[in-house]
């Protein structure tokens, strides 16, 4: 599938929280372009309700929902695609399980190897990362500025991911990210709406 929009904030969730879907909405109103749901629960039922709300929410703002790690939740409320990390099944299962039209995107870490291989494999972005000391992963492998400029022959959406705020994340964008894709500056914010804006904003001259 090829993603609507060329780059931007790509928004995490951070769940579980009651105020989920409040603040997702405040997040795609201030210019998200892609949102991922995350949330490493094993509550089955509460997790397929939310994931089912979000995709309904995305699909009023044309923005693709992309669930992490969990193959089988995103077949089953048909979501845009699935996230994997190296532990999560690999890019040929998913791709069977969901189709040629899904979104699957890969964590490559710091690895550019990781990242051709994905991109072999089928993959249709690959994110890089942790860029900054991340609050959400503070023990996360490291990725150097200097890996976006590697990966420009890639062919596929690079997505930047760890520590990133919309004080350090023009860098990597000029390094040639893609995607910022943010979980505590966005939804640890006060005003999801405005710290959503913020990062958009970094893509406006682009």
């Amino acid at each position: 599938m090829t993603l609507p929009h060329l780059h931007g904030l790509y928004a995490i969730t951070d769940g579980p929280r009651a105020d989920l879907l409040d603040v997702v909405a405040q997040a795609l109103a201030g210019g998200t372009r892609l949102l991922q749901y995350r949330d490493k629960t094993s509550d089955t039922a509460r997790r397929r309700t939310e994931a089912f709300a979000l995709k309904q929410l995305c699909a009023e703002h044309n923005v693709p929902l992309i669930i992490n790690d969990d193959i089988a939740l995103a077949l089953d409320i048909r979501a845009d695609g699935v996230h994997l990390g190296e532990d999560d099944g690999g890019i040929a299962e998913a791709r069977s399980a969901l189709g040629k039209q899904a979104i699957i995107g890969v964590s490559c870490y710091g690895s550019l190897e990781y990242a051709y291989a994905g991109v072999a494999a089928g993959a249709d972005y690959v994110a890089f990362g942790a860029f900054f000391p991340s609050p959400t992963k503070p023990h996360a492998r490291q990725a150097s500025i200097e890996l976006l400029r590697q990966s420009a022959a890639l062919g596929v959406p690079r997505v930047a991911i760890g520590g990133i705020t919309p004080d350090n994340g023009a860098p990597l964008i000029k390094a040639g990210a893609d995607y910022l894709a943010v979980i505590s500056a966005v939804f640890a914010s006060t005003d999801v709406r405005a710290a959503a804006q913020r990062f958009a904003n970094l893509y406006s001259s682009d």
